[in-house]
């Protein structure tokens, strides 16, 4: 197993290991990760390194690695910090789907300018309402790039996409930009979320890149769930 794979391995457990409580207030030494995991200091700092920029620890000098609580009281909270296919960070938020449509499309002018795919590329566009517990959590509209991506079933779409883009094709995220922004509802948006032509609702917009800063998904998604937080974390040195 290469080193890459084995230190996003290791993230991907330490970050179970938080969101299962299992690790509750600190991260254990390297020392012990290190016999936990039986790898090299270097690969236990580079696992760390991720679960840092996933916004789900701060670093106090001399003292270790803390855990963030970005839970608040009565409301979701949504990391974009994780990155995409992990936004909820609630062991129970499982997110059911309903399919409104699920089409393979070529990209016209407006769609390649507003994702940044090339006029012509073939691109599954699949438009699902999400739930969360029963209620209505978003309306998202995403689109996969084929030649990245060959086939996706349609009863995919009632999961987790991005489950299956990693089982089937080995394709991991490595990098994400998420732009948040009001926007008014069009006529189709308005019928699917049962609001008004016009409405003002909270969009996340997305463009996910695997190895090699290759595009392969874009979506947007305009959330509607009651009492939804975002959080995103960020540092800077204190260094002068």
């Amino acid at each position: 197993m290469g080193d890459n794979i084995i230190y996003h391995t290791i993230a991907e457990q330490i970050i179970d290991s938080i969101l299962n409580k299992e690790f509750k207030t600190k991260l254990p030494t390297e020392a012990q990760l290190m016999e936990l995991y039986g790898v090299s200091r270097n690969t236990i700092r580079r696992a760390i390194d991720v679960v840092f920029q996933r916004g789900l620890l701060k670093r106090v000098q001399g003292s270790g690695y803390f855990i963030n609580d970005i839970s608040r009281e009565g409301k979701l909270v949504v990391n974009l910090s994780m990155g995409a296919g992990n936004p909820i960070r609630v062991k129970d938020s499982k997110l059911e789907s309903k399919i409104l449509s699920f089409d393979l499309i070529t990209a016209d002018k407006q769609l390649s300018k507003e994702s940044k795919i090339p006029l012509g590329t073939k691109l599954y566009k699949i438009v699902r309402l999400r739930y969360l517990q029963g209620d209505l959590y978003c309306l998202e509209t995403a689109y996969y790039v084929k030649s990245v991506v060959p086939y996706i079933p349609k009863e995919v779409g009632q999961r987790s996409i991005f489950n299956f883009v990693k089982e089937t094709y080995d394709i991991n995220v490595t990098n994400s930009e998420n732009y948040m922004s009001v926007t008014s509802l069009d006529r189709q948006q308005a019928k699917h979320l049962n609001k008004s032509i016009g409405s003002q609702e909270l969009t996340l917009t997305q463009y996910n890149y695997c190895k090699n800063n290759v595009l392969f998904n874009y979506s947007y998604s305009m959330y509607v769930y009651p009492n939804i937080n975002f959080y995103f974390n960020s540092t800077r040195s204190t260094e002068s």
